[in-house]
């Protein structure tokens, strides 16, 4: 079993309002060999292979995960279930497939990987989110058309029927590329799609503790980077990692990933505290450290296994994508176990 393939061995029988239509290995399928050709070609002419999504990093971090003491015994599940420290490294970037300045208009991910999670077949616990409550894909069906369109416009507007129209899908995507933004630590992000919280669903989010940090000069196309480093030079930095169960069914769909679950009918509650502390992270060896590392949200407990129409489509292109950006690189896929960093890409 390949280190991403966590849950290979594990029942994946639909959970906690599942629905898994037909044809979605068929369009899981089209959509893995469409982004590999996509990884390859790009490989070819702006070498290393690179992510097909979240390609430029704003640096990887140490970090502390602190999980709160006197949780109530509901939010006591998972790697929530004791009060404890796990050592993780934080990965921030923008969201696009081509790595550009920073002050293009993109989505901005937050990926945190936890270390020393025993009851983890990877023995790391990743959380996956970006910058805003909701995706612009629903599921497979519509990613093989996103993919597969000659254009972006494309799949927002498909044809002369308005009917097809995805005017909703369109909002979401507006809302999550046009936020101005300079400095990274000062976003909050959300895992978007719902994950398993024992026996119920939910959602996470990092929000930042205040106060935000000051540095937020633009003008760098590198700006996010910059800034970010500003502020770790000068002090840690926190933020708040909260959980939002599912209340309502209704209102709350597994297996549709437009759909932000509305906060005042479930509020987002703080299980943990991520801290950053005060550190350098911008160097070669752990700029090549953080190129190699792997994220997926199936690197996970059981009690966290992802859901939904979309998270199953990352478990399987996650793990094509990195097997294939790594044997290009010729680097090795090791989860790390510690803040050791050892340079990953060749010369």
């Amino acid at each position: 079993m390949s280190d991403l393939d966590t849950a290979g061995s594990r029942d994946l029988a639909p959970r906690l309002g599942e629905v898994i239509p037909p044809g979605e290995p068929a369009a899981i399928e089209v959509i893995t060999q469409k982004i590999e050709t996509q990884v390859r070609a790009a490989a070819v002419s702006n070498p290393p292979a690179r992510r097909d999504a979240h390609a430029k990093a704003h640096g990887c971090v140490r970090a502390h995960f602190e999980v709160l003491d006197n949780l109530p015994a509901n939010l006591r599940v998972g790697v929530f279930a004791r009060p404890r420290v796990f050592p993780a490294w934080v990965r921030f970037s923008n969201g696009s497939g081509t790595p550009t300045k920073d002050s293009t208009p993109d989505g901005r991910g937050m990926a945190i990987k936890l270390m020393g999670v025993e009851d983890s077949p990877s023995t790391t616990q990743d959380f996956l989110m970006i910058d805003n409550p909701a995706f612009f894909v629903r599921n497979a069906a519509d990613y093989v058309v996103l993919q597969t369109a000659s254009n972006i416009l494309k799949f927002f507007f498909p044809g002369f029927n308005p009917f097809n129209f995805r005017f909703h899908e369109l909002r979401v995507a507006l809302a999550i590329g046009l936020k101005r933004v300079s400095n990274p630590l000062n976003l909050r992000y959300w895992t978007m799609v719902p994950i398993s919280f024992g026996d119920i669903a939910c959602k996470f989010s990092a929000r930042p503790c205040p106060p935000l940090s000051s540095f937020t000069a633009r003008g760098n196309p590198n700006m996010m980077r910059v800034n970010m480093a500003a502020q770790l030079a000068a002090g840690d930095f926190a933020f708040d990692f909260m959980v939002q169960l599912r209340t309502n069914p209704a209102t709350m769909p597994i297996e549709d990933a437009t759909i932000a679950w509305d906060e005042t009918a479930s509020p987002f509650i703080p299980v943990a505290r991520v801290t950053i502390p005060r550190q350098v992270f911008s160097t070669p060896q752990q700029n090549a450290f953080c190129e190699n590392l792997s994220f997926t949200p199936w690197h996970c407990v059981d009690a966290h296994r992802p859901l939904g129409g979309i998270n199953r489509v990352r478990r399987v292109v996650y793990e094509a994508i990195s097997s294939l950006r790594h044997r290009l690189n010729l680097a090795p896929r090791i989860e790390p176990t510690d803040f050791t960093v050892e340079p990953s890409l060749p010369e």
